[in-house]
């Protein structure tokens, strides 16, 4: 019985193997060396985690060792290629067989940027709730409602027995076609860093792991494999890798996921400078590195770079980290069994660290599906964008008796992005067979119709609705409406890159053309193109609203929430405002730009953008007034009053920027605080500024170095719009590699 536990743990069939088809598996233990060994459970939780990893990681024989290295797709592809092991979840991402003598559970892993997604497709045997997109929850600049969503994603993760999530995806917004765009959190270091860190935070608040992805520099699908990110180091450390730091400060991620693509010429899971330099020897973090499914591509350089454990052995054949390929490598002296033990002991301390030994996970238990779709929709609602309000045509108004609704299928659902990130929601997918069908899609809708929601909150209009396919019947519709509401989407997923438009621009513009009262609902993966922007009376960013996003939608057309989103990244007018605007391309992608990503470049160059990063407009005024800036340790505090000076509650993203000599760009996100406020109340708020962002990176003395100077701050609602501005004198300063904030 024992031998028996021992190879099942393992992986390993009795029999008919159940990964019969995937590369070489782990050698199974011999029988004698198996039917000696006791059974040792891990109930002793005296001691530190890294204590308790040394004491189990003793008692591991070698197969043991080698078994923690390699993990498995968890869903079937069929007899003729892979079948999963039986003790994978269904459709799960990922799946480490656990050691059951040692009491060292499997791990089983799950997609889980924006809830916990499903593999393989629908129908799924147990629907989850989907959060908004990332670029969504970015545009809350709410560290809270962030936090909320982790640990929704982490409470529902639980409950469907998952223990590793493969969430927290903090790549900055380089190339705004990025078909993952929607799964990030925007093209600056401090915001995308400060929310995917309280997300992960949240996650791991259930006890489980969180992970942080893809590391690094994953900033466009094409040619996502092999494609080489060549950035200098110190834009890289201003930029990219700031904001990876700034997010494993504040969440504490067990897991990085290193990604496809290579960094400056060696694969990002082969790169001893990211995951030794600096995710060991300067930020000091004690978890593991796992890869993205199928970006190993060595044995022992991977190894001994600083990947602990390869992943998606069935999604991919090679298993570089099989226990006959690790063990090739330690008789050939490429790797010795010191390096095998740390990557066991980091694992181990991580599962100790985060729970996954001392408060196991199991299967099938009780969802509460009400409070987490309220979770969600707090998220879309505090993330929804009003870009333009001519008029004050929004809310709408009680005037309003014709209303058209036209296009996007606001009579079904509201879209959602694709790939492994995708969620299935309880019930159909409210829209079936758009193309693609298949991977990376299905194209989903979640069922949350912002066409019934309108009706039932605006009972005394007269509501129509259009599929918008016939422009010319939808410009007749629009005719002979008061208000027209049309509704634009972008499509966007994993391993593909996007246009920089909607899917029917010409429909807007027909439309605008029968009346001047139009307003554009933008369904997106992110920035898009425009050219009807000027002959609208209202636009409304409503990127991937989630499972409850047709009732937020509506909620913020008709008034009954106060939109309160804010840009995590630039609308450009046109392509040629871009640092690159020719279309993604294999091989070589230089970023000339540097750290000076986003609003940066475009305050470096002098281009007026569409809508700036930071904007977002709302129904009531914001009054900024009293800014002070006072020195804090090697930092500043920036303290100024803000008032509602109109007559309805709501609340702003107050914005601090900083500004210095010589930087890559004329200013950068100092802080920020999400402020709600009641009509005429004010409040004095004071918001810190990290003192990396005071400085720049110095590659001859590594460290952030800052000169003695005078230094702007100023306080604004977005990067353009800018309310008080004072100055400061600084002395010069240096902080190592290893400095964080306490």
């Amino acid at each position: 019985m024992i031998e028996t536990r021992i190879l099942r743990s393992l992986g390993l069939a009795l029999g008919t193997s159940a990964l019969a088809l995937a590369a070489p598996l782990a050698p199974p233990l011999m029988a004698q060396d198996a039917a000696s060994l006791p059974i040792i459970m891990a109930a002793d939780t005296s001691g530190t985690p890294d204590e308790r990893a040394a004491t189990m990681l003793a008692q591991m024989t070698h197969a043991e060792k080698l078994a923690m290295l390699m993990g498995y797709f968890g869903e079937d592809f069929g007899p003729a290629r892979f079948t999963a092991d039986p003790n994978a979840r269904d459709g799960s991402a990922g799946y480490v067989p656990g050691i059951e003598r040692l009491g060292i559970p499997a791990q089983w892993q799950a997609d889980a940027g924006l809830g916990v997604a499903t593999q393989g497709g629908a129908p799924v045997k147990r629907a989850r709730t989907a959060l908004p997109s990332g670029l969504a929850t970015a545009a809350t600049w709410d560290r809270d409602i962030a936090f909320a969503g982790g640990a929704m994603i982490g409470r529902e993760a639980r409950a469907d027995g998952f223990n590793v999530l493969l969430g927290g995806s903090v790549n900055l917004m380089r190339e705004p076609r990025n078909g993952r765009n929607f799964e990030y959190a925007g093209e600056d270091p401090l915001l995308a860093g400060t929310i995917v860190g309280a997300q992960i935070a949240g996650v791991q608040s259930n006890r489980i792991i969180s992970t942080s992805k893809h590391f690094a520099v994953n900033d466009q699908e094409t040619d996502r494999g092999n494609g080489n990110s060549v950035l200098e180091e110190g834009a890289m450390r201003m930029s990219d890798l700031l904001a990876f730091q700034i997010a494993h400060e504040i969440g504490q991620p067990g897991s990085v996921m290193c990604a496809y693509n290579r960094i400056n010429g060696p694969h990002a899971c082969e790169h001893p400078f990211l995951l030794t330099q600096v995710l060991r020897g300067e930020w000091n973090w004690p978890g593991y590195v796992l890869s993205d499914w199928g970006a190993v591509h060595s044995t022992a350089a991977s190894a001994n770079a600083g990947l602990d454990q390869e992943s998606g052995l069935g999604l991919q054949r090679a298993g570089w980290f099989a226990a006959d390929k690790l063990k090739a490598a330690l008789d050939a002296g490429e790797i010795d069994m010191t390096r095998i033990d740390l990557m066991v002991s980091r694992i181990l301390r991580t599962m100790f660290a985060h729970g996954l030994i001392d408060d196991p996970v199991s299967e099938g238990n009780f969802i509460d599906f009400g409070t987490n779709r309220a979770v969600s929709q707090s998220d879309a609602e505090s993330g929804i964008v009003l870009l333009k309000n001519d008029g004050n045509i929004l809310p709408l108004a009680a005037s309003a008796q014709r209303i058209a609704v036209i296009g996007g299928h606001a009579d079904a659902g509201v879209l959602s992005g694709g790939g492994s990130s995708q969620v299935y929601p309880d019930g159909e997918n409210a829209v079936p067979g758009l193309e693609p069908t298949g991977w990376p899609g299905p194209v989903v809708y979640y069922p949350s119709s912002p066409l019934e929601e309108l009706r039932t909150l605006l009972p005394q209009a007269r509501i129509t609705y259009h599929d918008g396919r016939d422009h010319e019947a939808a410009a007749a519709v629009a005719n002979q409406a008061d208000v027209v509401i049309v509704f634009g989407t972008q499509w966007a997923s994993e391993s593909i890159d996007v246009p920089l438009y909607i899917e029917d621009d010409t429909l807007i513009e027909s439309v605008a053309l029968n009346n001047r009262n139009t307003i554009v609902v933008l369904q997106t993966g992110g920035p898009v193109l425009m050219p009807w922007a000027d002959n609208v009376a209202a636009i409304v960013e409503a990127w991937y609203p989630g499972r409850m996003g047709g009732a937020a939608i509506a909620n913020i057309l008709t008034g009954a929430v106060n939109p309160s989103g804010h840009l995590p990244a630039t609308f450009p007018r046109s392509l040629d405002q871009l640092p690159h605007p020719d279309a993604p391309h294999a091989g070589d992608v230089v970023y000339s730009e540097g750290a000076a990503v986003g609003y940066k470049w475009f305050d470096r160059e002098g281009l007026e953008p569409l809508f700036p990063f930071g904007h977002g407009l709302s129904y009531t005024d914001f009054e900024y007034g009293n800014l002070t800036v006072t020195r804090a340790g090697e930092g500043l505090v920036a303290t100024f009053s803000i008032t509602n000076s109109g007559d309805v509650a709501g609340a702003d993203a107050a914005q601090v920027y900083v500004s210095g000599d010589g930087w890559e760009a004329p200013q950068r996100l100092g802080g920020y605080a999400k402020i709600r406020l009641d009509p005429g109340e004010t409040q004095l708020v004071s918001v810190a500024v990290d003192p990396r962002l005071l400085a720049m990176w110095d590659n001859a003395n590594p460290g952030w170095s800052r000169a003695a100077g005078t230094y702007r701050v100023s306080v604004g609602e977005s990067s353009r719009d800018i309310a008080a501005s004072t100055q400061i004198a600084l002395p010069a300063s240096h902080l190592s590699p290893q400095w964080r904030p306490n």
